[in-house]
Formats: C-alpha cells, structure tokens, sequence
C-alpha cells in the first residue's frame, strides 16, 4: 500500500473517532436533562454501557490494524500506521483545542 492511502486510512480512522466521541458528548450534553433527579438505575446502566462501547469502538480504530500487523510481523508497518493514527488524532485533538480558545 502506498503512502497516500495509509495516510488517508489513518486519517479516515482518527476522523471516525473524532466523530464518535462528538457525537457521545452531544448525546451526553441533550440527554442531561433527562438523567436529572432520574430515581432509576437507567440512567446509570445507559452511562456505563456507554462506557463499555467507547471502550470496545475507539481502541478497534485506533489500534485495530496496527495490532492486526504485528500478528502477522509486520513490525514496522504496525508502528507507521500506529504513528499515523496517533499523529491525526492529535491533529484532531488540537483543532479542536484552538477553535475553543479563539
């Protein structure tokens, strides 16, 4: 695989998770109200499933790849695309950061 498409695969995966963590915080942010004062154990259940999927969905498109090429020995090839994924998600992580300061 060339280059450009494991920049674009790697930015395409670090774009997915963006998304999904927007998308948790907008669900987290509407839903709030609801939760308020909420005398069930619902509220608590749809919080920790939550979690638990977070924690299945973001480390599968971060690491996913990368782990799938060190099974098969392709060392180096694993700690480019993990460096490509860490690298955009950081890209990511600091847009976000100065559209919030500025």
């Amino acid at each position: 695989m060339n280059l450009f498409k494991k920049i674009l695969f790697s930015f395409l995966n670090s774009a997915a998770v963006g998304i999904y963590v927007a998308l948790v915080a907008w669900v987290m942010t509407n839903m709030e109200h609801r939760f308020d004062g909420m005398p069930s154990i619902f509220g608590p259940v749809a919080i920790l499933l939550l979690f638990v999927l977070s924690a299945a969905i973001v480390p599968t498109l971060i690491f996913g790849w990368p782990i799938y090429l060190l099974f098969i020995n392709d060392k180096k090839e694993a700690l480019i695309r993990l460096a490509l994924n860490l690298g955009w998600l950081f890209v990511i992580t600091a847009i976000i950061f100065i559209f919030l300061i500025f």
